[in-house]
């Protein structure tokens, strides 16, 4: 079994970690390449979602104070607008006193 660091598609990045050039689709050297390919797309994956997550858990306080400003605009709205609903309320039940 060939090493990764013989085969021709083989490539350090500059902190010396792996870097493939090679295609799983063409070009696979033998069938622990498609193994180590699948593995290296999984911690791209792992790496991506992780830098997500910190970003979203920095973003977490601030949505926090958002939902609760927004919060109390939404109650300070409907407060201001009980007093339609309280005049409607009393129209109802006049209309509903003349009636019996």
């Amino acid at each position: 079994m060939i090493q990764c660091k013989d085969c021709e598609f083989f490539e350090p990045d500059a902190f010396g970690n792996p870097g493939f050039r090679c295609d799983p689709f063409r070009n696979v050297v033998e069938e622990a390449c498609l193994a180590k390919w699948q593995i290296i797309q999984l911690n791209q994956m792992l790496a991506a979602h992780q830098a997500s997550t910190a970003f979203q858990q920095k973003l977490a306080p601030l949505q926090e104070k958002m939902f609760k400003i927004v919060s109390k605009e939404v109650d300070e709205l409907e407060e201001g607008e009980s007093w339609k609903n309280n005049y409607e309320d009393d129209e109802d039940e006049d209309e509903t006193e003349s009636w019996s």
